[in-house]
């Protein structure tokens, strides 16, 4: 049975949730929406305050591509690709927005992650990568 994507998205936020929590992550909030953006998950640990962009895939295994044996396309996206300049001009917006609403002192630290989340068709999961402290 293959999942359809906003299932796979749901099932890859709720891995990443779970995985942050295991790390000692409290989540704060989960799925900010406005129409100019989407924050997937904010998370705190103490005073280390982190909005999470998770990218979620399906593949039926994980293997390195190899140009020597013709593998590219799909085996090349890694989902953090995902967030490209424009994503990220999003991502600036949505979290003044964020802390503006939810009256956060504004020299808070912050910074974005980002958890890939790698699914076969059926929705096990395959991997998990956690990219700290990206650049937006």
């Amino acid at each position: 049975m293959f999942l359809k994507k906003q299932i796979i998205g749901r099932r890859g936020e709720d891995i990443a949730a779970d995985h942050l929590g295991r790390q000692g992550f409290q989540i704060i909030d989960r799925n900010y929406r406005k129409p100019w953006g989407e924050l997937d998950l904010i998370v705190q640990k103490g005073n280390d305050l982190r909005f999470v962009e998770v990218k979620t895939v399906t593949r039926e295994t994980i293997t390195p591509p190899s140009p020597l044996l013709g593998q590219e396309g799909e085996e090349d996206y890694e989902p953090e690709d995902n967030i490209h300049p424009w994503k990220r001009k999003r991502l600036r917006r949505i979290i003044e927005t964020y802390i503006l609403a939810k009256d956060l002192d504004d020299e808070i630290d912050w910074q974005v992650d980002a958890i890939s989340v790698y699914l076969n068709p059926t929705g096990d999961l395959l991997k998990i990568e956690w990219l700290e402290d990206i650049e937006i």
